[in-house]
């Protein structure tokens, strides 16, 4: 089976915004201002929890201005990403914006608008689309269910197959359930063989691939707000701090994740603990943040070098992926006082029990520590945790999904801080 984890993102921020009025006559739509950020901003930090890190801006209207804002938004996401422009040279529609990208396009890549959100699991997406393999599937999408489709249009399928695309009822229907585009593909380089210069994705490309039984679909659950009008816009300005601002789930490595052999440095000698790819993705499921803080001492001891350590991690996140969950970020720490390779053979605030993994992941995800909890094996990771004002739980060893799944059914995400055992 292929990697789950698909590096690029190409979003469309080029539409014109007219039921916005003055408010994007300046101002691209996905630069509006939402909870002191673009709207932007909150998507691709969204897109950088499940392995983007190569995102591509399809700019149309006010080019200019989205060119200037780019690298700023980039710099204030929790991880880093490359971050290119592609700028059609006159109005080409949706599909059109793919058809003047093409050269800076991957063998796979996701898609998104730039002006809607879907606060779904996207790793539900991508662990599908590695199983479709190289089937007759040019790409997958996300559909989000609503009682009131009226805004939309809706997506037909059979099975997990797209056999129809329906457009927005006249004004005044009667409002109809049904299933939506929720703004969210995956496709395969196949897909840029059906557009034009100048064509509309949502009109011409998708249903000629429903057509010929070369589109699936995945559902997701989960917040969607759509900033093309006025009341949607402010909606999304009231709720996306709080419902982006999520609670974190903070996992040891060894002896949590995996079975402790002892300075495991590769994936041959890795084994799951029971439970961890299921916990993982429960806490995917349920909103939550998955970070793993992990000292690495074995780097200073030269068992292997970083180079290995961040392979392995990569390949974590990718069987997490396939698994239906996310590793939304990874701290460790090389160093140890009595490190065989003089570079590393320092102390260091980052080496548990010190609390400095944990306090750089609450800044750069701007976390609520009162809102996390820490799973470790060893008091060094409880007194890690407390140093940085997370509740933390002491593993004992068994099944990891069965272990955690308590603790995501807390409203408040943690418990008090005296409650650490």
């Amino acid at each position: 089976m292929r990697s789950a984890t698909v590096r690029q993102c190409a979003v469309l921020v080029g539409g014109l915004g007219t039921r916005l009025g003055a408010l994007t006559a300046d101002t691209p739509k996905p630069l509006l201002e939402c909870g002191g950020r673009p709207f932007l901003g909150w998507l691709l930090r969204e897109l950088v929890r499940f392995g983007v890190d190569d995102v591509v801006l399809l700019t149309g209207h006010l080019s200019e201005q989205v060119e200037r804002a780019a690298q700023e938004i980039a710099a204030a996401l929790p991880r880093p990403v490359t971050l290119r422009l592609s700028r059609e040279p006159d109005r080409a529609g949706t599909g059109g914006a793919l058809f003047h990208a093409r050269a800076l396009l991957d063998d796979r890549f996701l898609l998104c608008n730039g002006d809607s959100l879907f606060d779904a699991n996207l790793a539900r997406l991508l662990a599908a689309a590695a199983r479709d393999g190289d089937d007759a599937a040019v790409g997958r999408l996300m559909l989000r269910r609503l009682d009131d489709t009226s805004r939309f249009g809706v997506v037909e399928t059979s099975g997990d197959r797209v056999t129809a695309f329906h457009e927005r009822p006249p004004p005044g229907a009667p409002a109809r359930p049904g299933a939506i585009n929720g703004g969210i593909y995956l496709f395969d380089r196949r897909v840029l063989d059906e557009v034009a210069p100048a064509c509309s994705l949502e009109r011409d490309v998708l249903p000629a691939l429903a057509a010929r039984d070369a589109l699936r679909a995945t559902a997701g659950t989960g917040y969607f707000v759509d900033i093309g009008i006025p009341e949607d816009l402010a909606r999304a300005r009231a709720e996306l701090p709080q419902r982006m601002h999520r609670p974190a789930l903070l996992l040891d490595r060894d002896g949590v994740l995996n079975v402790d052999h002892g300075w495991v440095g590769t994936r041959e000698r890795w084994e799951w603990m029971p439970g961890a790819l299921a916990a993982i993705r429960a806490a995917t499921e349920a909103g939550w943040h998955v970070f793993v803080v992990t000292n690495q001492s074995g780097v200073a001891r030269g068992h292997y070098d970083e180079a290995a350590v961040g392979a392995l991690h990569a390949w974590m996140a990718d069987q997490a992926r396939e698994a239906g969950g996310t590793i939304d970020d990874v701290r460790y720490c090389p160093f140890h006082p009595d490190g065989a390779v003089a570079e590393y053979r320092r102390a260091s605030d980052w080496r548990k029990p010190q609390s400095g993994m944990l306090l750089d992941l609450i800044r750069a995800w701007e976390l609520d520590p009162a809102r996390c909890v820490m799973v470790g094996d060893q008091p060094t990771d409880l007194a890690a945790a407390a140093g940085a004002g997370v509740a933390a739980r002491l593993f004992p060893g068994g099944d990891l999904a069965a272990f955690v799944e308590p603790l995501l059914r807390r409203p408040d995400a943690a418990a008090p801080l005296e409650a650490v055992r």
